[in-house]
């Protein structure tokens, strides 16, 4: 009995929403942009926190990376045409490094700063590395075709090189680029043939804002080749010029990549070697762990969510409002039906269950057209922003997200919808039919 009485609450009040569309429409705006703010912030949050564990993963949740740092302008105090500048990460650097137990690998590699070219031809975005054959592993680099440096190329200082997918696809944009050779660095500060003998997966590492403390260069863009090789032809040095000055910079490594055994002990280590190198006193070198790409990510979506969820609760908090300031109109509309519905012995509950149940679908339906909304939103933003040339902002839709919203939808129409309901109920029944 009790579930046909509900049905044909349920059929009234879909009549009387339709019999007034334009206004159910108004009405249920607050809680469409409401939730749909709040599906959007949580795929912005989602997405966030998935690219930054991607980031993580791809560049290791065990490895710590002390890397060399230029000092800040004017700090050498030499403003003559040619000036040298010696800082970031040494021999001596590396050494301590090694000496730090619950460490499985230590890779030190080199921006050589050398020009890339190709038949003549520069390519000033392709930056060539010099590595050891451990660092594909440390950074979890993965040949797409060849093969990757080896113990035995690092040995014999062979001049041969592996590209990043970008840089292949730059440098050989029509053939395979296996087998070629192509040249590193210039006549003045030496010169070294490279033969490719492996290209890479592409990884998508970019120095977003996310990684920028980790990786500051296009991965996909290197190309790596022998340690050994750059030490023997290049030495330290790197020449720059630009604004009529010639400035040399003297650096071992660029970076050094640290692998832990433990990956709970990654922060504490990296914090030894803060002590070891001398950290915040030397400002040419810093330490940065890839686990705290996820830290910041996680930290960037609480404010994110404050601010958002604050929007969006005012917003739901306005629908409902709106809910209650409809539906105190619609009982002074339908006095008269009450007391016509009392007079022919309806109880006070199922006056109040005929509100309920209005502003509840009220609610409800205006929460599916905002989920609908919110997905509709999340999904294409990232391909928006891409066409619009801004930076590209992950995405994922949260199942829990939407549960919760239509929850909350629900219960919003039946917490803003029981005053209303409250009151028509308790009209007295005689006064109620005398009302024109």
């Amino acid at each position: 009995m009790f579930s046909g009485f509900l049905f044909e609450n349920l059929r009234l009040g879909l009549t009387n929403l339709r019999r007034h569309k334009l206004r159910t429409l108004l009405t249920a705006l607050g809680i469409i942009f409401g939730v749909t703010a709040v599906i959007v912030m949580v795929a912005i949050g989602e997405g966030s926190k998935r690219e930054a564990l991607r980031q993580m993963q791809q560049l290791g949740a065990r490895n710590v990376v002390v890397r060399s740092v230029r000092p800040p302008e004017g700090s050498d105090g030499n403003s003559s045409s040619m000036r040298v500048l010696i800082y970031g990460l040494t021999g001596d650097d590396l050494k301590r490094i090694n000496t730090v137990p619950g460490t499985t690998l230590v890779v030190p590699l080199r921006d050589t700063e050398k020009e890339v070219l190709l038949n003549g031809k520069r390519f000033p975005q392709v930056k060539s590395i010099a590595v050891t054959h451990d660092f594909f592993s440390v950074v979890n680099l993965r040949p797409a075709e060849g093969q990757l440096l080896t113990a035995q190329h690092l040995a014999e200082s062979a001049p041969v090189c592996v590209l990043g997918s970008e840089a292949a696809r730059q440098i050989f944009p029509s053939e395979d680029p296996l087998g070629k050779t192509l040249q590193c660095g210039s006549a003045s500060m030496g010169t070294v043939q490279l033969r490719v003998i492996g290209v890479l997966e592409p990884t998508g590492l970019r120095p977003t804002s996310e990684g920028a403390g980790i990786t500051d260069r296009d991965v996909d863009r290197d190309i790596y080749f022998p340690l050994t090789l750059s030490q023997q032809i290049f030495g330290k040095g790197a020449n720059r010029r630009f604004a009529g000055t010639m400035e040399r910079k003297q650096i071992e490594y660029s970076e050094i990549w640290v692998q832990v055994k433990e990956i709970q002990d990654v922060e504490r280590t990296a914090a030894i070697f803060k002590n070891l190198v001398g950290i915040p006193q030397r400002q040419d070198v810093q330490v940065k762990a890839p686990i705290e790409i996820l830290r910041a990510a996680e930290e960037s979506n609480r404010r994110f969510n404050f601010v958002l969820g604050g929007i969006a609760s005012l917003s739901l908090l306005v629908g409902g409002i709106g809910i209650m300031n409809i539906m105190l109109a619609s009982v002074t509309e339908r006095t008269r039906e009450i007391g016509i519905r009392r007079a022919l012995g309806a109880k006070r509950r199922h006056i109040t269950l005929q509100f309920l149940v209005e502003t509840t679908i009220l609610s409800q339906v205006g929460g599916l057209f905002g989920i609908g909304l919110g997905v509709l939103a999340a999904v294409t933003m990232p391909p928006l922003l891409i066409l619009l040339g801004f930076q590209p902002q992950p995405t994922a839709v949260a199942t829990w997200s939407v549960i919760a919203s239509f929850c909350v939808s629900g219960f919003i129409g039946m917490f803003f919808g029981l005053y209303p309901a409250i009151k028509a109920a308790n009209m007295n029944p005689i006064e109620a039919l005398r009302h024109e």
